[in-house]
């Protein structure tokens, strides 16, 4: 059985871990929170034995064989090669770090302790994602020649998207959903052309086209107003629309094959979520850890780098 430690008790940890203990086999050892008022709740909250706001203790543990990191995008890396330094494997929430040189520091740490590293890029994993994946990659849609995503909802509930401190980003929080699209279909851009707004030095909301090996994407974000949520991708011989929410979807409609599909009754493809849709990537990491891997082949260090570079030069563009 895979034995989880948790860092961070906040929103995502609770949707994370409620998946995390439908999968089998495994288990959450233990959680760390920033009080241990909070370590202790979130512990009660879901049947964890042990809860600390000592970092270095939770990572001594014995019963804890992997780390799941979910604090501000800003302390990633230095937890990240801290639970690396004791031997424990780690899973990083999306952004992996706030640059790619913090993001190539972890894989480095990973790489010398001989440990397991991923950012928890769930999309990838999303069992509808892996289909277009398989599919469009097949000759589908022959090449592919753009990608359109946007993830902009005028929601800001977490105080930290207006602080620079913790990294707060649109972009790296949001956006990254719509880079990393791009980069699956396009690869890394050899282009890259983008404008955007900040507040309190803080980017809150931009769009960039990205041109890529075969075409070109055009990309959205925002955390100050609503914009299309869906996504698609397409090449000469059709094209594929992603529903709302694109970066979670369910629902895709394939426009390709034939006349009929692609211009009057699109082909639908659905995949049910399961609970709140992180357990195929869970599953998939448990399986990359008992196989010996340091990274999963679905989405490697290389890809992670690749899209924090762009990430990266679509900021210093902006």
């Amino acid at each position: 059985m895979l034995r989880w430690g948790i860092v961070g008790t906040g929103d995502i940890s609770d949707r994370v871990v409620s998946d995390l203990i439908a999968v089998e086999p495994a288990s959450v050892a233990g959680v760390w929170g920033r009080t241990a008022e909070r370590a202790q709740a979130f512990a009660a909250d879901h049947g964890v034995r042990f809860a600390t706001e000592d970092r270095a203790e939770l990572f001594a543990r014995a019963d804890v064989d992997v780390i799941y990191i979910a604090t501000p995008a800003a302390t990633h890396a230095d937890i990240a090669i801290e639970a690396l330094a004791a031997g424990k494997h780690v899973l990083i929430e999306k952004p992996i770090a706030e640059s790619a040189v913090d993001a190539a520091r972890i894989f480095a740490a990973a790489r010398a302790a001989g440990c397991f590293a991923m950012e928890a890029m769930w999309m990838r994993f999303n069992p509808l994602h892996v289909e277009l994946i398989d599919r469009i990659g097949s000759g589908l849609l022959g090449e592919v020649s753009s990608v359109r995503a946007g993830f902009g909802t005028p929601f800001r509930a977490r105080g930290r998207v207006l602080t620079p401190a913790q990294a707060g980003s649109a972009l790296r929080d949001r956006g990254i959903y719509a880079v990393t699209l791009s980069h699956w279909f396009l690869g890394e851009p050899s282009r890259i052309l983008a404008s955007g707004t900040f507040e309190a030095d803080v980017d809150v909301s931009g769009h960039a086209t990205l041109e890529g090996r075969s075409g070109f994407a055009q990309l959205s974000w925002s955390g100050t107003e609503f914009l299309d949520l869906s996504a698609s991708v397409a090449g000469e011989r059709g094209w594929v629309t992603i529903a709302p929410m694109f970066w979670a979807g369910t629902r895709a409609s394939v426009h390709a094959g034939s006349v009929e599909s692609i211009f009057g009754s699109p082909q639908a493809v659905e995949h049910p979520r399961a609970g709140n849709g992180y357990r195929p990537m869970l599953i998939a990491v448990a399986d990359a850890i008992e196989s010996g891997l340091l990274e999963h082949p679905w989405h490697t260090h290389a890809d992670t780098l690749a899209v924090s570079r762009a990430m990266d030069q679509i900021l210093f563009e902006m």
